[in-house]
């Protein structure tokens, strides 16, 4: 097995390893580019697939539990579960280095969505070019809200809701939290960082999915559901607002009304049920000067003009600079960590 030490080379006065620094870039950049390029792993050995089985499992030993501690079951068992597993896998890929990349940076490429978030909503909306019963359907996998007699309006509203509300959880919440270990890992290195620094946004996918399996507050999942739901705000919550932010900037360069973006951000991202979700729906309804609606539920931004199926290709513009810039972002503040270290 590979002697990490030999990668980290643990800091000799104010000298950190530029292996380590060049491992954690690279990364990242060759894991999105795996996203972009090939999508989604196929779906029986998808990580997310087998972290929802296993969340799917636990729920069905503790579900009887009438109480909240349901939830404090789950959460640790399907944790303990999912470290042994990825432990296991590290220990035999990190047998050849070549095998470990691999392994990690596919991995890693699954704990976020970018390719798949952009191109369904651009499917809404070329179902729409072609038939409203077809984007009604598309857009039933999206939301939970009854699709069947929703208007293009609506529709186009719910595509553009879905894809802005996942730039957070589907991008940059697992990222921001991969680079913030990669710059402890900087200032303290330890030993099995690439294990670490794969673990870390890992663990957010687990909450993220633990969350959507869980969190509702019917009579079965109230309890169970409790704690996944507040996790997930949780580690969403810094990140949201992060997100928010560079839609704001994204929608300045797109030449799109920056300033409405964040008034609109700051008056109705609260207005949502989630308090993180707002941060990126409300200022992409700001930018768009477009109403996003989910009957009875909210309202973000002004009705400047009427919503039409071509907002959703100005979103996912939108969408792709905001994520676009996020990661060259964060890339120069890493940088600029190991250049001062």
């Amino acid at each position: 097995m590979i002697e990490y030490n030999n990668l980290i080379n643990a800091k000799i006065g104010s000298i950190v390893s530029f292996e380590l620094f060049i491992v954690i870039i690279f990364a990242l950049l060759i894991s999105l580019g795996i996203d972009l390029i090939f999508g989604e792993l196929p779906t029986r050995i998808h990580p997310v697939v087998v972290i929802g089985n296993i969340i799917d499992f636990f729920k069905r030993q503790f579900i009887g539990i009438k109480n909240r501690l349901s939830g404090l079951f789950v959460v640790v068992c399907v944790y303990l579960t999912v470290y042994i597993i990825l432990y296991i896998i590290y220990i035999i890929s990190s047998l050849n280095f070549v095998l470990l990349v691999i392994v990690f940076t596919i991995l890693l490429s699954s704990t976020f969505s970018v390719n798949m978030l952009l191109q369904t909503a651009t499917d809404v909306k070329s179902a729409l070019d072609e038939n409203i019963e077809k984007a009604r359907q598309l857009v039933s996998y999206l939301v939970s809200r009854d699709t069947d007699e929703l208007s293009e309006s609506f529709i186009v509203s719910a595509a553009i809701e879905s894809l802005t509300e996942n730039i957070t959880d589907s991008y940059v919440a697992p990222v921001f939290y991969y680079m913030i270990f990669a710059a402890v890992m900087l200032i303290h290195p330890i030993n099995d960082c690439i294990f670490y620094l794969l673990l870390i946004p890992m663990f957010y996918r687990i909450s993220n999915t633990m969350d959507a399996m869980l969190g509702y507050t019917t009579d079965e999942l109230k309890d169970i559901g409790f704690l996944p739901a507040k996790i997930d705000d949780v580690l969403n919550y810094i990140p949201s607002r992060i997100a928010g932010i560079f839609v704001v900037i994204s929608a300045y360069l797109l030449r799109l009304d920056g300033k409405n973006a964040f008034k609109i951000m700051l008056r109705d991202a609260r207005k949502c049920p989630s308090p993180n979700s707002g941060y990126t729906m409300a200022t992409t309804a700001g930018a768009l000067n477009i109403q996003l609606v989910k009957k009875g539920t909210y309202i973000l931004g002004d009705d400047n003009k009427s919503i039409t199926r071509d907002d959703i290709t100005e979103a996912v513009k939108l969408s792709r600079l905001t994520m676009i810039l996020f990661t060259a972002a964060v890339i120069l503040l890493f940088t600029l960590i190991y250049v001062i270290l």
